[in-house]
């Protein structure tokens, strides 16, 4: 006998989709915030590459501008940048380990739900709906 998705399973199966693109989302969002300030200290050393050590420069630190010379800031750049491609080498894992996560979920709610078998599921791009359409 063929089981029925409820109304209510059918809801839970909707979070938990929404969840997972949520995840996603940040994590993509978090993505770009830090390769965008990673770009930004590369564009930075860059220009101060050219110039001499002792010219000077302005630093923000905590809101404050401070005055210093190019030897003292490009070593700062560089550890920064160097700990922006961590994180940005870490956030890239945890996409794809989410990623993967999402796709196992799908192939584990076809193979664990009999009347999703003869069902589509369809995501629309514009929303963060996953419609469920039985066939008949």
């Amino acid at each position: 006998m063929e089981q029925k998705i409820t109304s209510q399973k059918q809801q839970e199966l909707q979070l938990q989709y929404t969840t997972y693109k949520n995840n996603l989302q940040q994590l993509a969002q978090k993505i770009g915030e830090v390769e965008s300030e990673r770009d930004e200290h590369t564009l930075v050393l860059e220009t101060l590459d050219p110039l001499p050590q002792d010219r000077k420069c302005f630093r923000m630190v905590n809101g404050v501008l401070v005055e210093r010379t190019v030897k003292e800031v490009v070593p700062t750049l560089k550890t920064n940048q160097e700990g922006l491609k961590k994180v940005l080498d870490e956030l890239v894992k945890q996409y794809t380990k989410q990623q993967e996560e999402m796709e196992k979920w799908k192939v584990w709610l076809h193979a664990h739900s009999p009347s999703l078998n003869s069902a589509t599921w369809t995501h629309y791009p514009d929303s963060d709906n996953l419609d469920y359409i039985q066939d008949r």
